[in-house]
């Protein structure tokens, strides 16, 4: 079966353009991608054996714990992790990153550093600490979506408890330059995250190398399981949790874990390293082959395209255009696309990212994401970009 045929969750059956026998174009990576059949098929597996509540202390829930610690030890091989270092098992990045910052933040008074083009949760994360008595400043990016090294360093005043810096950005793709942000933290004395959402699976990571003190993973974003999460410690990093009254995971996350979304977690991470190199070609080729096809033939502004970007994420202004109109011409032309994180959909408010970046007011106004995965195909980036231009003469 096609994965990108419309029987994707049924979501789209119930619009015209399955009438019009047009197949659907699938460009919103960067809010989920599709579930690889092989991390299927392990997670099945694991359902299929019906195993215990690994807290349990009987033989079944002794079996259960070793499956899920086997799975845990394996996702941090992968991601290059130090003997010592934790995984803590989440819900998603979301939840990751509350942990992360309400969890490493300490006491107020103080301050918590972070970007200006962080991801609405994480943001969401920075508005508790409001309440609870931190500031929160935020850094400046340049017009490429960077943040300034030198600027960084100034900004770490005695003040500062905590950073948090966004490994690649979510709607232009631009890699911050984040070993060499984490060695100036950590010659201050000051803990580093990153949300690293859209970096893993894509870009090759190795944590202990990286510098970092906290990482957060969600691997919905490179064709894992929805529902679970990580967050990746330094060996020795105290760590408050958010919840109280379980022990598991040495108390840093109490609940019930699922021992099969855990292991459809590994599954995801040891196949996306296993073809990372082919992938970061292939997701390259697809992203420039689309930017440059587009430009070709209609008026568009690349934001991000100065720097660095992950491979997978293009964020596309079209002058002239009204971006939600566009987007639900899009849409019903068989082609899924976003207006911004999939976390804020269904907001009308401009991109806070691309107002931090300076972008002009009409660009932000006609500006759409579209991501990619290795589902997608070069015939998928021709087809799109035809359909792309057909609406836009008739818009």
């Amino acid at each position: 079966m096609d994965p990108l045929a419309p029987c994707v969750g049924g979501r789209f059956r119930h619009r015209d353009v399955t009438s019009l026998n047009m197949r659907r174009i699938y460009l919103d990576n960067n809010a989920t991608t599709f579930l690889d059949p092989l991390v299927r098929e392990a997670i099945d597996r694991i359902d299929a054996r019906c195993l215990a509540n690994p807290a349990s202390q009987h033989a079944d829930g002794q079996a259960a714990r070793a499956v899920l610690e086997d799975s845990r030890d394996a996702i941090c091989a992968a991601l290059g992790a130090g003997r010592d270092d934790r995984l803590v098992f989440t819900s998603g990045a979301t939840e990751s990153n509350h942990l992360a910052l309400l969890g490493m933040a300490g006491s107020p008074p103080a301050t918590v550093l972070i970007s200006s083009v962080e991801h609405p949760c994480l943001q969401g994360a920075t508005s508790l600490l409001r309440e609870r008595g931190f500031t929160v400043a935020e850094l400046p990016v340049d017009r490429c979506g960077r943040i300034d090294p030198g600027e960084f360093s100034r900004r770490l005043t005695p003040q500062v408890c905590l950073v948090s810096v966004i490994y690649a950005n979510h709607e232009t793709g631009v890699i911050q330059p984040i070993e060499q942000l984490a060695a100036i933290c950590r010659s201050n004395g000051i803990p580093f995250h990153t949300d690293a959402a859209q970096a893993v699976g894509k870009l090759p990571i190795e944590f202990a190398q990286l510098g970092v003190d906290a990482m957060s993973i969600a691997p919905h974003k490179f064709h894992g399981p929805v529902g679970i999460g990580g967050l990746l410690l330094r060996k020795g990093l105290p760590l408050v949790p958010l919840f109280r009254g379980g022990f598991q995971q040495a108390g840093l996350r109490p609940g019930t874990e699922s021992v099969g979304l855990a292991v459809g977690f590994r599954v995801a991470l040891e196949q996306a390293v296993a073809v990372s190199g082919k992938q970061l070609r292939t997701l390259s080729q697809l992203r420039d082959g689309f930017e440059a096809g587009l430009a070709g033939r209609v008026p568009i502004v690349v934001h991000g395209s100065e720097a660095l970007r992950v491979p997978q994420t293009s964020c596309i202004s079209f002058p002239g255009a009204d971006r939600q109109r566009l987007f639900l011409a899009l849409d019903l032309a068989g082609i899924s696309c976003s207006t911004g994180s999939a976390c804020a959909s269904g907001s009308s408010e401009p991109s806070p990212i691309l107002q931090a970046m300076g972008v002009a007011e009409e660009l932000i106004g006609s500006a759409l994401r579209f991501s990619f995965a290795r589902t997608n195909s070069l015939q998928d980036v021709s087809e799109a970009i035809d359909r792309i231009v057909a609406v836009c003469w008739r818009n």
